[in-house]
C-alpha cells in the first residue's frame, strides 16, 4: 500500500468533529493533516500498545473498538475503560514516558497515530489545538471520577443501568442507535470494569430484562424503557454489591 493510500485526512474524516477541535482555518487543517501521516490497523485481540511500553503517541480511534487494563498485583486483568470511534487513547503514557496500561482491540479497528512531540510542537503554534488536548485529557480525569463514583457508592443495577446510558449516548453521539447496541466486550469484562462478579453481571442482566426495561439476545441489547434506566441510576444510595 502506497503512502498516499495510507494518508488520513482530517479535513475529510466523518469524526472530525469528536476528535479535533472545529474552527480551525485551512492553513492550520493542513498542518493538522500533515501531523496524523499514517493510520494503524490492529486486529481483534492484539495490543494497540502494552504497559511498559515506550510513549510515543496519542492514538485517535477511527473505527473499531477497545478496552484498556491494568494487570493487578495477583495477576488479574483488570479493565479501566471502553474506547470507540472518535475516542483518543494512549493519554496514560504521558506522565512517565510510558504507557501504564494495555489497549486491546476488541474488534478488528483502525487508529490514527498523532505523534505526541509534533502534536505539542503544534499545539504551541495554535491555540484551539492546544485547548482542545487539554479538554479531551479533562475530560478523562472527569470519567476516572465517575468511574470512582460508580464503584463507591452504587449498588450492581445501579452501576449497570449507567454503564447502559452511558454507553448508548456514546454511541448516539457517533450517529447509531439511540436505543439499541450490540454489545463488543464480554459479560466478565463489563464485571471486571464495573467492579462486580460475573454471576452478578448476569444476574442483573435478566432481571432488568424481567423488568421490561431492556431486551437481550447474547451481545445485542435493545434499550426498552430509558426512564426506568435513568431513575435507577438517579435513585443511586451507598453501598456496594
Amino acid at each position: 500500500m502506497d503512502l498516499h493510500s495510507i494518508k488520513v485526512a482530517c479535513s475529510s474524516c466523518n469524526l472530525r468533529e469528536l476528535c479535533i477541535p472545529v474552527g480551525l482555518n485551512p492553513g492550520e487543517m493542513e498542518q493538522l493533516d500533515n501531523l496524523i501521516a499514517n493510520r494503524r490497523r490492529v486486529r481483534r485481540g492484539a495490543a494497540l500498545f502494552a504497559a511498559g511500553d515506550a510513549f510515543t503517541s496519542l492514538y485517535a480511534v477511527r473505527s473499531g473498538f477497545f478496552k484498556t487494563s491494568v494487570t493487578t498485583a495477583d495477576g488479574r486483568d483488570q479493565v479501566t475503560g471502553f474506547q470507540m470511534a472518535g475516542e483518543i487513547l494512549g493519554l496514560d503514557g504521558i506522565v512517565q514516558d510510558k504507557h501504564s496500561c494495555s489497549a486491546i482491540a476488541l474488534e478488528d479497528a483502525e487508529v490514527c497515530v498523532l505523534p505526541f512531540d509534533k502534536l505539542e510542537q503544534l499545539s504551541r503554534e495554535f491555540s484551539a489545538l492546544q485547548h482542545h488536548v487539554h479538554r479531551i485529557m479533562s475530560r478523562e480525569i472527569v470519567r476516572d471520577q465517575g468511574v470512582m463514583l460508580l464503584l463507591g457508592s452504587m449498588r450492581a443495577e445501579e452501576r449497570l443501568a449507567a454503564f447502559l446510558l452511558n454507553l448508548v449516548q456514546r454511541l448516539h453521539a457517533r450517529g447509531f442507535s439511540k436505543s439499541e447496541m450490540v454489545l463488543r466486550m464480554t459479560r466478565e469484562e463489563i464485571g471486571s470494569y464495573l467492579g462486580m462478579k460475573l454471576e452478578t453481571v448476569s444476574r442483573t442482566f435478566s432481571r432488568f430484562q424481567d423488568d421490561g426495561i431492556i431486551e437481550v439476545k447474547q451481545r445485542y441489547v435493545r434499550i426498552l424503557d430509558p426512564d426506568a434506566l435513568g431513575a435507577i441510576v438517579n435513585h443511586a444510595s451507598p453501598g456496594g454489591d
